[in-house]
């Protein structure tokens, strides 16, 4: 059975394993991320030609941050800026002789629900994944759908709040509302130093969900708040894409009482909503948590090598 080397690239580590055709994900391990292009590739190509020397492999697939084209150009890397405008597919096919693809991190866990997550048997879904920031993936016709550039489902760019032309504009986007970090983790602490000079910030979600549950009043507000820009996004995606599902990822997915939260604002704003309420029950799609976490990235660019290398067979 031929397996694929799969990397998930993050600003802080870089994973990499096995993945073979059912998806399965072994030997993983990971290394520190440094903002050195010509380090990281020195290890990537190192790992993988231990890993291949191992076993056969069919090739390498990423899954990476930032904007990233077609043929695995990396218009952006995200947190990684020394990948801002970098080969990494063919930097890493010169050096290992082997064919490479390099997906975009949010795109790569979309297209792994396809294939072993909540999106098998789907052709027309998206991903939204509530992290630092707020990622998309768009999956059109069983596809990947990444726009002219390479940018498309960069959904927490969206501005959705009434604008003030004395702040940037980024300040009243998704990202600064909707996504887990930058949003809710992020305001919260700012909005607790305002009545408490001696507050600790909280880094981790859970502890505000928490803090709301036992009557916290601004852990409730922002709660709130959080869970509100959440189903607007989602409202407006059902409206722009008409898609059969949407899947919610990022590791605040796993948190029921958010997931309940959310689905029953949803339902609240759909009613709220002349137009899609009219349509509920006969053309409005459905929001689930995403199934694949730690995982997805790596199994997405696998996922996106084997389509690829299945596409390029069919074509001999």
């Amino acid at each position: 059975m031929t397996k694929v080397i799969s990397f998930d690239v993050g600003g802080t580590t870089i994973k990499y394993a096995y993945v073979d055709e059912q998806g399965q994900v072994t030997a993983k391990n990971a290394f520190q991320t440094v903002d050195n292009a010509d380090q990281l590739i020195s290890k990537m190509v190192a790992v993988i030609k231990d890993y291949a020397a191992k076993q056969p492999v069919a090739g390498v697939g990423f899954s990476a941050p930032g904007i990233v084209r077609h043929d695995g150009f990396m218009v952006t890397g995200g947190a990684i800026q020394a990948f801002n405008g970098y080969p990494l597919a063919r930097a890493i096919s010169d050096q290992t002789g082997l064919p490479v693809t390099v997906e975009n991190d949010a795109n790569a866990a979309a297209i792994a629900e396809q294939w072993q997550g909540n999106a098998v048997g789907c052709q027309n879904y998206l991903t939204v994944v509530l992290g630092t920031g707020v990622g998309g993936g768009i999956v059109i016709n069983g596809d990947i759908y990444r726009g002219s550039h390479g940018m498309a489902g960069e959904f927490g760019w969206n501005v959705i709040h009434n604008i003030d032309p004395i702040d940037e504009l980024e300040s009243f986007s998704l990202n600064q509302h909707a996504a887990v970090v930058s949003g809710l983790v992020n305001r919260y602490n700012q909005s607790k130093r305002q009545v408490m000079a001696d507050f600790t910030p909280v880094t981790d979600a859970r502890a505000i969900f928490t803090a709301a549950k036992n009557s916290d009043t601004i852990a409730v507000a922002e709660v709130d708040a959080f869970v509100q820009d959440v189903a607007i996004m989602l409202l407006n995606l059902f409206a722009n894409f008409d898609p059969e599902l949407i899947l919610v990822g990022g590791g605040i997915s796993a948190n029921e009482t958010f997931i309940q939260l959310l689905q029953a604002k949803l339902a609240e704003m759909v009613a709220r909503h002349e137009s899609l309420n009219r349509i509920k029950d006969i053309a409005l799609g459905r929001v689930k948590p995403a199934k694949l976490r730690n995982d997805a990235g790596l199994i997405g660019a696998a996922y996106q090598l084997r389509k690829r290398l299945e596409s390029e067979a069919g074509h001999e």
